[in-house]
């Protein structure tokens, strides 16, 4: 077995190789460990794919930090998922894309339809990531331009409280009003006019006509281009609002914060942002798997590989902020795989998926943690839901142990779906109580494994009603 190049008298790997300092100020990313560990919060088990994961997501860091000259050589390693349903797959994804400082989009890939056919075209994944990245980066720069936006804001709740005079006044005369409006700034820092009401004109969006175009996939683009293009020929209308100090302070601060970011610039870095470290999550990507018959929906899932490919291999989308190279965009796919096989999918599309995880079926053990260990936990969730009606919700060890055996055993006999039977079980073990709650709290609930066997047992024997109730 191969030596670990990390010293052998490191506990912690990551305390002793330490990277150099962060060039680009303005993302900091985790560790690869720790990634792992924010994932391990949520996720039980499957440590291969959140390895994988954290890697993938950390190299996009290491990617900026080397010579220009080499970095657009660095394609990006995109992943494929492979696993049954609801051993966690979506779930990775759902908490990357919190963790990740990058824009981040999570799309199942049976909404995509073959260019030629009514539905969504696969470019239109670029063109949401991109709409994302603006979002996101419009967001950064008011956070910026908040202290300034909130100035101008009091400025103009001022005016609206405190009239300036419009008739020219003796220099004498000024002092009174200058001290009053000074009165009225301490009493609005202080929040006693939050009830007030004022009058202040609102921009309303144009009123034009509704265009839609319905025609070949694609064609969305030309629906918001055309949208857009008739909003800016129709005048924008004011009007006068009647409204609380509290809701013209936002509206205020909104219009000042659009006045003063630079659309031009905010546009420019969310295009670059998207290029350089853009994600994006292709769920269910085995329903797109043709199995080689040449006829019928096999055809259209075939274009759907054809149409993906070069996004994936690197092409230029124009969107409505701009043309966007999906060169370095990091792709992760996810797939149950079990009519089709990761080999059904195009030669070409599995070379640019390199990394292959294989997600592990869950086990009964793997069940007892799911309802306990996470920051999330099911137990944790009733028993909160509980709380809401005075009753205390408690859970002995053994009755945690035989409802993960339950779901074990029900997955293993019907279809086996994952962690998604501890719901169905969950909810039907306390159906009653959360019928009863209202009517007999406060009390003190204890839910014991002799309780669970009551409350499932008949179900479990009968195979026929497990498999429609459970």
């Amino acid at each position: 077995m191969p030596k670990s190049p990390i010293s052998k008298n490191s506990k912690n790997p990551s305390k002793n190789v330490r990277i150099g300092k962060v060039k680009n100020t303005e993302m900091q990313p985790l560790t690869p460990r720790e990634i792992t560990e924010e994932l391990n919060k949520y996720i039980i088990g499957q440590d291969k794919a959140k390895k994988s994961v954290a890697i993938a997501l950390r190299n996009r860091w290491r990617r900026q930090q080397v010579p220009e000259s080499l970095r657009d050589e660095i394609a990006p390693k995109n992943i494929i998922m492979i696993g049954p349903t609801g051993v966690g797959k979506t779930e990775i994804a759902r908490r990357l894309a919190r963790l990740a400082k990058s824009p981040f989009l999570k799309i199942e890939a049976s909404k995509f339809t073959e260019v030629g056919y009514v539905g969504r075209d696969v470019e239109s994944m670029i063109r949401d990531l991109t709409h994302l990245a603006v979002d996101m980066v419009k967001s950064e720069e008011t956070e910026k331009v908040e202290a300034a936006a909130k100035e101008q804001a009091e400025e103009r709740l001022l005016d609206l409280l405190v009239p300036p005079s419009t008739v020219p006044a003796a220099i004498d005369d000024s002092q009174p009003e200058t001290s009053t409006r000074e009165k009225f700034r301490q009493m609005l820092r202080e929040g006693k006019l939050e009830e007030r009401f004022v009058e202040l004109q609102v921009s309303q969006n144009p009123t034009g006509p509704m265009v839609e175009v319905f025609a070949a996939a694609g064609m969305e683009e030309m629906q918001s281009n055309l949208q857009d293009m008739l909003s800016n020929i129709f005048p924008k209308k004011k009007k006068r609002r009647r409204v609380t100090v509290a809701e013209a302070r936002k509206i205020l601060e909104q219009e000042a914060a659009g006045r003063l970011i630079d659309m031009e610039k905010v546009t420019k870095k969310a295009i670059a942002r998207v290029e350089q470290s853009g994600i994006i999550f292709l769920d269910e990507i085995d329903k797109v798997a043709a199995k080689g018959s040449g006829s019928g929906p096999d055809v259209s899932r075939e274009g759907v590989q054809r149409d993906l490919l070069p996004i994936v291999e690197g092409t230029s989308v124009h969107t409505k902020y701009g043309i966007v190279r999906t060169d370095h965009i990091l792709f992760i796919a996810s797939g149950a795989f079990h009519v089709a096989k990761p080999s059904d999918l195009l030669p070409e599309l599995q070379g640019r998926f390199p990394i292959r995880v294989e997600l592990d079926s869950l086990t009964q053990k793997d069940f007892a943690r799911i309802l306990t260990e996470p920051e999330n936990a099911l137990v944790t969730q009733y028993k909160a839901l509980m709380e809401t009606e005075n009753i205390n919700l408690i859970f002995e060890e053994e009755a945690i142990n035989e409802i993960a055996g339950i779901a074990y055993e029900v997955n293993q006999k019907t279809e086996n779906i994952g962690a998604r039977r501890l719901h169905t079980i969950m909810e039907k073990l306390l159906e009653e109580i959360s019928f009863e709650a209202p009517d007999v709290a406060p009390m003190e609930i204890r839910i014991t494994a002799q309780y669970v066997r009551k409350n499932l047992e008949e179900i479990m024997k009968d195979q026929d009603l497990s498999r429609f109730i459970l």
